[in-house]
Protein backbone atom coordinates (compact mmCIF):
# COMPACT_ATOMS: atom_id res chain seq x y z
CA UNK A 1 0.00 0.00 0.00
CA UNK A 2 1.25 3.47 -0.91
CA UNK A 3 1.21 5.67 2.18
CA UNK A 4 -0.07 8.50 -0.06
CA UNK A 5 -3.22 6.55 -0.97
CA UNK A 6 -5.23 8.36 1.70
CA UNK A 7 -4.27 11.67 0.13
CA UNK A 8 -5.08 10.49 -3.37
CA UNK A 9 -8.50 9.28 -2.24
CA UNK A 10 -9.37 12.48 -0.35
CA UNK A 11 -12.01 14.36 -2.32
CA UNK A 12 -14.33 15.88 0.30
CA UNK A 13 -12.95 19.43 0.10
CA UNK A 14 -12.81 19.40 -3.71
CA UNK A 15 -16.39 18.14 -3.83
CA UNK A 16 -17.50 21.15 -1.77
CA UNK A 17 -15.36 23.47 -3.91
CA UNK A 18 -17.24 22.24 -6.98
CA UNK A 19 -20.51 23.45 -5.45
CA UNK A 20 -19.16 26.97 -4.91
CA UNK A 21 -19.80 26.70 -1.16
CA UNK A 22 -16.24 26.03 0.06
CA UNK A 23 -15.80 28.43 3.00
CA UNK A 24 -12.15 27.99 4.02
CA UNK A 25 -8.87 29.69 3.10
CA UNK A 26 -10.73 32.67 1.63
CA UNK A 27 -8.11 35.26 0.59
CA UNK A 28 -8.88 38.65 2.11
CA UNK A 29 -7.56 41.67 0.24
CA UNK A 30 -7.61 43.86 3.32
CA UNK A 31 -8.38 43.55 7.01
CA UNK A 32 -9.07 46.60 9.11
CA UNK A 33 -10.40 44.80 12.17
CA UNK A 34 -14.15 45.26 12.24
CA UNK A 35 -14.29 45.20 8.44
CA UNK A 36 -12.38 43.34 5.73
CA UNK A 37 -12.21 43.41 1.94
CA UNK A 38 -13.14 40.28 -0.01
CA UNK A 39 -13.29 40.24 -3.81
CA UNK A 40 -13.34 44.02 -3.85
CA UNK A 41 -16.28 44.33 -1.42
CA UNK A 42 -16.19 45.63 2.13
CA UNK A 43 -17.68 43.12 4.55
CA UNK A 44 -18.30 43.15 8.28
CA UNK A 45 -15.85 40.77 9.96
CA UNK A 46 -17.70 38.51 12.41
CA UNK A 47 -15.26 35.63 12.20
CA UNK A 48 -12.19 37.01 13.94
CA UNK A 49 -10.70 36.58 17.43
CA UNK A 50 -9.54 40.19 17.43
CA UNK A 51 -11.82 40.80 20.41
CA UNK A 52 -10.49 44.20 21.47
CA UNK A 53 -9.77 45.38 17.93
CA UNK A 54 -6.11 46.07 18.70
CA UNK A 55 -4.48 44.69 15.54
CA UNK A 56 -4.85 48.10 13.90
CA UNK A 57 -4.21 50.24 16.99
CA UNK A 58 -1.51 52.84 16.19
CA UNK A 59 0.53 52.06 19.31
CA UNK A 60 0.55 48.34 18.58
CA UNK A 61 1.55 48.88 14.97
CA UNK A 62 4.30 51.33 15.92
CA UNK A 63 5.69 49.02 18.60
CA UNK A 64 6.13 46.27 16.01
CA UNK A 65 7.79 48.67 13.55
CA UNK A 66 10.16 50.02 16.22
CA UNK A 67 11.14 46.49 17.28
CA UNK A 68 12.02 45.55 13.70
CA UNK A 69 14.17 48.66 13.40
CA UNK A 70 16.01 47.81 16.62
CA UNK A 71 16.27 44.01 16.48
CA UNK A 72 15.56 42.99 12.89
CA UNK A 73 12.90 40.56 11.74
CA UNK A 74 13.84 37.38 13.62
CA UNK A 75 15.90 35.95 16.46
CA UNK A 76 16.91 33.01 14.19
CA UNK A 77 17.10 30.59 17.06
CA UNK A 78 15.26 28.94 19.93
CA UNK A 79 14.64 30.48 23.32
CA UNK A 80 16.89 27.76 24.74
CA UNK A 81 19.92 28.96 22.78
CA UNK A 82 20.29 32.36 21.13
CA UNK A 83 16.63 33.33 20.79
CA UNK A 84 15.91 35.04 24.11
CA UNK A 85 15.85 38.83 24.19
CA UNK A 86 15.28 41.07 27.17
CA UNK A 87 12.06 41.93 25.32
CA UNK A 88 10.84 38.36 25.83
CA UNK A 89 11.69 38.47 29.53
CA UNK A 90 9.91 41.79 29.97
CA UNK A 91 6.84 40.33 28.29
CA UNK A 92 6.96 37.31 30.60
CA UNK A 93 7.21 39.51 33.70
CA UNK A 94 4.32 41.68 32.57
CA UNK A 95 2.10 38.73 31.67
CA UNK A 96 2.75 36.96 34.98
CA UNK A 97 1.78 40.12 36.82
CA UNK A 98 -1.33 40.60 34.68
CA UNK A 99 -2.68 37.11 35.36
CA UNK A 100 -1.58 37.07 39.00
CA UNK A 101 1.00 34.29 38.76
CA UNK A 102 4.60 34.08 39.96
CA UNK A 103 6.13 33.40 36.57
CA UNK A 104 5.34 33.08 32.86
CA UNK A 105 7.02 31.53 29.83
CA UNK A 106 6.51 32.69 26.24
CA UNK A 107 6.28 30.20 23.36
CA UNK A 108 6.20 30.78 19.60
CA UNK A 109 2.48 29.94 19.31
CA UNK A 110 -0.44 29.13 21.56
CA UNK A 111 -0.62 25.63 20.08
CA UNK A 112 2.97 25.04 21.16
CA UNK A 113 2.18 26.19 24.69
CA UNK A 114 -0.32 23.39 25.21
CA UNK A 115 1.77 20.79 23.39
CA UNK A 116 4.84 21.59 25.45
CA UNK A 117 3.21 22.20 28.82
CA UNK A 118 1.08 19.07 28.98
CA UNK A 119 3.65 16.74 27.44
CA UNK A 120 6.33 17.92 29.87
CA UNK A 121 4.17 17.81 33.02
CA UNK A 122 2.13 14.65 32.41
CA UNK A 123 4.36 11.57 32.47
CA UNK A 124 4.10 7.80 32.73
CA UNK A 125 1.66 6.81 35.44
CA UNK A 126 0.00 10.25 35.42
CA UNK A 127 -3.47 11.09 34.13
CA UNK A 128 -4.68 14.14 32.18
CA UNK A 129 -8.44 14.77 32.35
CA UNK A 130 -9.99 16.78 29.51
CA UNK A 131 -13.40 18.27 28.85
CA UNK A 132 -14.77 16.73 25.64
CA UNK A 133 -15.09 20.23 24.17
CA UNK A 134 -11.47 21.20 24.91
CA UNK A 135 -9.42 22.82 22.17
CA UNK A 136 -7.47 20.52 19.86
CA UNK A 137 -4.18 21.82 21.25
CA UNK A 138 -5.03 20.47 24.70
CA UNK A 139 -5.99 17.14 23.18
CA UNK A 140 -2.80 16.95 21.13
CA UNK A 141 -0.69 17.93 24.15
CA UNK A 142 -2.26 15.05 26.04
CA UNK A 143 -1.55 12.68 23.15
CA UNK A 144 2.11 13.70 23.15
CA UNK A 145 2.42 12.99 26.86
CA UNK A 146 3.17 9.55 28.27
CA UNK A 147 0.16 9.73 30.59
CA UNK A 148 -3.31 8.26 30.47
CA UNK A 149 -6.06 10.42 28.93
CA UNK A 150 -9.56 10.62 30.36
CA UNK A 151 -12.46 12.70 29.04
CA UNK A 152 -15.62 14.00 30.70
CA UNK A 153 -18.84 15.29 29.15
CA UNK A 154 -18.75 19.02 28.44
CA UNK A 155 -19.20 21.06 31.62
CA UNK A 156 -20.79 18.02 33.30
CA UNK A 157 -19.58 18.06 36.90
CA UNK A 158 -21.13 14.72 37.81
CA UNK A 159 -19.18 13.10 35.00
CA UNK A 160 -15.99 14.93 35.99
CA UNK A 161 -16.31 13.65 39.56
CA UNK A 162 -16.99 10.14 38.25
CA UNK A 163 -13.77 10.29 36.21
CA UNK A 164 -11.68 11.74 39.05
CA UNK A 165 -12.99 9.28 41.63
CA UNK A 166 -12.12 6.34 39.38
CA UNK A 167 -8.44 7.25 38.98
CA UNK A 168 -5.80 5.12 40.70
CA UNK A 169 -4.32 6.53 43.91
CA UNK A 170 -0.76 6.45 42.62
CA UNK A 171 0.34 8.85 39.89
CA UNK A 172 -0.27 12.53 39.37
CA UNK A 173 -3.42 13.97 37.86
CA UNK A 174 -4.28 17.20 36.10
CA UNK A 175 -7.55 18.60 34.75
CA UNK A 176 -7.33 20.89 31.71
CA UNK A 177 -10.26 23.00 30.51
CA UNK A 178 -10.90 25.97 28.28
CA UNK A 179 -11.83 29.08 30.24
CA UNK A 180 -14.06 30.23 27.38
CA UNK A 181 -15.05 27.59 24.85
CA UNK A 182 -14.24 28.97 21.44
CA UNK A 183 -16.99 27.34 19.38
CA UNK A 184 -20.12 27.82 21.51
CA UNK A 185 -19.11 30.74 23.71
CA UNK A 186 -19.85 29.20 27.11
CA UNK A 187 -17.59 29.38 30.16
CA UNK A 188 -16.01 26.60 32.22
CA UNK A 189 -17.80 26.41 35.61
CA UNK A 190 -14.65 26.97 37.67
CA UNK A 191 -16.55 27.38 40.98
CA UNK A 192 -17.57 23.72 40.58
CA UNK A 193 -14.41 22.40 38.93
CA UNK A 194 -11.99 23.79 41.52
CA UNK A 195 -13.52 22.03 44.56
CA UNK A 196 -13.52 18.73 42.67
CA UNK A 197 -9.85 19.16 41.76
CA UNK A 198 -9.05 19.92 45.40
CA UNK A 199 -11.11 16.98 46.64
CA UNK A 200 -9.32 14.49 44.39
CA UNK A 201 -5.84 16.02 44.43
CA UNK A 202 -5.77 17.14 40.81
CA UNK A 203 -3.94 20.18 39.51
CA UNK A 204 -5.97 22.52 37.29
CA UNK A 205 -4.83 24.10 34.02
CA UNK A 206 -7.08 26.68 32.36
CA UNK A 207 -6.66 27.56 28.70
CA UNK A 208 -7.54 31.26 28.68
CA UNK A 209 -6.76 31.79 24.99
CA UNK A 210 -10.23 33.24 24.35
CA UNK A 211 -10.79 34.55 27.89
CA UNK A 212 -7.98 37.12 28.02
CA UNK A 213 -9.30 40.52 27.05
CA UNK A 214 -12.84 39.20 27.42
CA UNK A 215 -13.56 37.87 30.93
CA UNK A 216 -12.60 39.13 34.37
CA UNK A 217 -11.81 42.65 33.24
CA UNK A 218 -9.60 41.14 30.55
CA UNK A 219 -7.62 38.97 32.97
CA UNK A 220 -9.39 35.70 32.26
CA UNK A 221 -11.84 33.14 33.58
CA UNK A 222 -10.27 32.82 37.03
CA UNK A 223 -10.74 36.54 37.66
CA UNK A 224 -14.25 36.33 36.21
CA UNK A 225 -15.17 34.07 39.11
CA UNK A 226 -12.82 35.65 41.66
CA UNK A 227 -10.90 32.36 41.91
CA UNK A 228 -7.59 33.01 40.13
CA UNK A 229 -5.59 32.01 43.23
CA UNK A 230 -7.07 28.50 42.95
CA UNK A 231 -5.69 27.88 39.46
CA UNK A 232 -2.38 26.06 39.04
CA UNK A 233 -1.57 26.91 35.42
CA UNK A 234 -3.00 29.56 33.11
CA UNK A 235 -2.39 29.52 29.38
CA UNK A 236 -2.93 32.41 26.99
CA UNK A 237 -2.27 33.42 23.40
CA UNK A 238 -1.27 36.64 21.68
CA UNK A 239 -3.18 35.95 18.46
CA UNK A 240 -6.51 37.08 19.86
CA UNK A 241 -6.96 40.05 22.21
CA UNK A 242 -3.21 40.73 22.33
CA UNK A 243 -3.09 41.36 18.58
CA UNK A 244 0.08 39.45 17.80
CA UNK A 245 1.35 35.87 17.50
CA UNK A 246 2.65 33.61 20.26
CA UNK A 247 1.51 32.26 23.59
CA UNK A 248 2.45 31.78 27.22
CA UNK A 249 2.00 29.57 30.25
CA UNK A 250 1.93 31.06 33.76
CA UNK A 251 2.09 29.49 37.21
CA UNK A 252 4.40 28.93 40.17
CA UNK A 253 8.01 29.79 39.44
CA UNK A 254 9.30 26.27 40.09
CA UNK A 255 6.75 24.71 37.72
CA UNK A 256 7.43 27.24 34.95
CA UNK A 257 11.18 26.66 35.41
CA UNK A 258 10.61 22.93 34.92
CA UNK A 259 8.50 23.48 31.78
CA UNK A 260 11.16 25.85 30.43
CA UNK A 261 13.71 23.03 30.55
CA UNK A 262 11.49 20.17 29.37
CA UNK A 263 8.94 21.53 26.84
CA UNK A 264 10.16 20.24 23.49
CA UNK A 265 7.82 22.53 21.52
CA UNK A 266 9.68 25.52 22.95
CA UNK A 267 13.21 24.16 23.09
CA UNK A 268 13.15 23.03 19.47
CA UNK A 269 11.30 26.00 17.94
CA UNK A 270 12.50 29.48 17.10
CA UNK A 271 11.38 32.20 19.47
CA UNK A 272 8.72 34.70 18.49
CA UNK A 273 10.13 37.61 16.46
CA UNK A 274 10.84 40.88 18.30
CA UNK A 275 7.99 42.58 16.45
CA UNK A 276 5.48 40.07 17.83
CA UNK A 277 6.77 40.42 21.38
CA UNK A 278 6.67 44.21 21.16
CA UNK A 279 3.16 44.18 19.65
CA UNK A 280 1.88 41.95 22.47
CA UNK A 281 3.43 44.26 25.09
CA UNK A 282 1.85 47.31 23.48
CA UNK A 283 -1.54 45.58 23.24
CA UNK A 284 -1.30 44.67 26.93
CA UNK A 285 -0.58 48.31 27.74
CA UNK A 286 -3.61 49.49 25.77
CA UNK A 287 -5.84 46.86 27.38
CA UNK A 288 -4.77 48.01 30.85
CA UNK A 289 -5.02 51.72 30.09
CA UNK A 290 -8.33 51.49 28.22
CA UNK A 291 -10.55 49.15 30.25
CA UNK A 292 -13.55 50.60 28.47
CA UNK A 293 -12.64 48.36 25.52
CA UNK A 294 -13.55 45.28 27.56
CA UNK A 295 -16.80 46.97 28.60
CA UNK A 296 -17.63 47.88 25.01
CA UNK A 297 -16.92 44.32 23.92
CA UNK A 298 -19.34 42.99 26.54
CA UNK A 299 -22.01 45.47 25.42
CA UNK A 300 -21.59 44.50 21.76
CA UNK A 301 -21.79 40.82 22.65
CA UNK A 302 -24.96 41.36 24.67
CA UNK A 303 -26.52 43.29 21.78
CA UNK A 304 -25.82 40.47 19.34
CA UNK A 305 -26.95 37.65 21.61
CA UNK A 306 -30.18 39.51 22.31
CA UNK A 307 -30.68 40.42 18.66
CA UNK A 308 -30.07 36.95 17.25
CA UNK A 309 -32.30 35.31 19.87
CA UNK A 310 -35.09 37.80 19.17
CA UNK A 311 -34.90 36.90 15.48
CA UNK A 312 -35.52 33.28 16.41
CA UNK A 313 -32.02 31.79 16.06
CA UNK A 314 -30.72 29.16 18.45
CA UNK A 315 -27.47 30.48 19.97
CA UNK A 316 -27.02 27.76 22.57
CA UNK A 317 -25.56 28.70 25.95
CA UNK A 318 -23.34 31.55 24.80
CA UNK A 319 -22.62 34.24 27.39
CA UNK A 320 -19.61 35.83 25.68
CA UNK A 321 -18.62 37.56 22.40
CA UNK A 322 -18.45 34.11 20.79
CA UNK A 323 -22.03 33.54 19.64
CA UNK A 324 -22.88 30.34 17.75
CA UNK A 325 -25.85 30.22 15.41
CA UNK A 326 -26.89 26.57 15.35
CA UNK A 327 -28.07 25.48 11.90
CA UNK A 328 -28.18 21.67 12.20
CA UNK A 329 -26.69 20.19 9.03
CA UNK A 330 -23.47 20.50 7.07
CA UNK A 331 -25.15 21.44 3.79
CA UNK A 332 -27.47 24.07 5.23
CA UNK A 333 -24.61 25.55 7.28
CA UNK A 334 -22.48 25.95 4.15
CA UNK A 335 -25.38 27.47 2.22
CA UNK A 336 -26.13 29.92 5.02
CA UNK A 337 -22.46 30.86 5.35
CA UNK A 338 -22.23 31.68 1.63
CA UNK A 339 -25.49 33.63 1.66
CA UNK A 340 -24.24 35.75 4.57
CA UNK A 341 -20.95 36.40 2.79
CA UNK A 342 -22.86 37.51 -0.28
CA UNK A 343 -24.84 39.80 2.04
CA UNK A 344 -21.61 41.33 3.37
CA UNK A 345 -21.05 39.39 6.60
CA UNK A 346 -18.09 37.08 7.26
CA UNK A 347 -18.74 34.17 9.67
CA UNK A 348 -17.11 30.77 10.25
CA UNK A 349 -18.90 27.45 9.59
CA UNK A 350 -18.31 24.65 12.09
CA UNK A 351 -19.17 21.25 10.64
CA UNK A 352 -18.91 17.62 11.68
CA UNK A 353 -16.82 16.02 13.07
CA UNK A 354 -15.73 19.26 14.77
CA UNK A 355 -19.16 19.39 16.39
CA UNK A 356 -21.77 16.81 17.34
CA UNK A 357 -24.42 15.73 14.81
CA UNK A 358 -27.29 18.19 14.65
CA UNK A 359 -25.21 21.03 16.12
CA UNK A 360 -23.46 22.22 12.96
CA UNK A 361 -23.24 25.96 13.39
CA UNK A 362 -22.01 29.33 12.28
CA UNK A 363 -19.46 30.70 14.71
CA UNK A 364 -19.86 34.44 15.01
CA UNK A 365 -17.59 36.59 17.15
CA UNK A 366 -17.60 40.27 17.94
CA UNK A 367 -15.15 43.05 18.70
CA UNK A 368 -15.02 46.11 20.89
CA UNK A 369 -14.51 48.14 17.71
CA UNK A 370 -17.69 47.02 15.96
CA UNK A 371 -19.99 50.03 15.66
CA UNK A 372 -23.73 49.88 16.30
CA UNK A 373 -24.25 50.52 12.59
CA UNK A 374 -22.10 47.53 11.66
CA UNK A 375 -23.85 45.27 14.16
CA UNK A 376 -27.24 46.38 12.88
CA UNK A 377 -26.11 45.46 9.35
CA UNK A 378 -25.18 42.01 10.62
CA UNK A 379 -28.57 41.50 12.27
CA UNK A 380 -30.33 42.69 9.12
CA UNK A 381 -28.34 40.22 7.03
CA UNK A 382 -29.12 37.36 9.42
CA UNK A 383 -32.82 38.23 9.31
CA UNK A 384 -32.90 38.38 5.52
CA UNK A 385 -30.88 35.18 4.99
CA UNK A 386 -32.66 33.37 7.81
CA UNK A 387 -36.09 34.01 6.32
CA UNK A 388 -34.93 33.31 2.77
CA UNK A 389 -33.59 29.89 3.81
CA UNK A 390 -36.51 29.17 6.19
CA UNK A 391 -34.23 29.12 9.23
CA UNK A 392 -36.55 31.54 11.04
CA UNK A 393 -40.14 32.68 10.57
Amino acid sequence: MDIFDKALRYTEAKDVMATGLYPYFLPLEGNEGAEAVYQGRRIVMCGSNNYLGLTTHPRVRQAAIDAIKKYGTSCTGSRFLNGTLELHLELERRLADWVGMESALVFATGMQVNLGTISSIVGRGDTIVLDKADHASLVDGARLSWGDIKRFRHNDMDDLEHVLSSLPDDGGRMVAVDGLYSMEGDIAPLPEIIPLCQKYGARLMVDDAHSLGVLGGGKGAGYHFGMQDDLDLVMGTFSKSLASLGGFIAGDESVIHYIQHHARSMIFSASIPPSNAAAALAALDVMIEEPERVDRLAANADKMRTGLRSLGFDIGDSETPVVPVIIGSDEKTLITCRALLDAGVYVNPVLGPATTPGRQLLRTSYMATHTDEQLDRVLTAFEHVGKELSLIQ
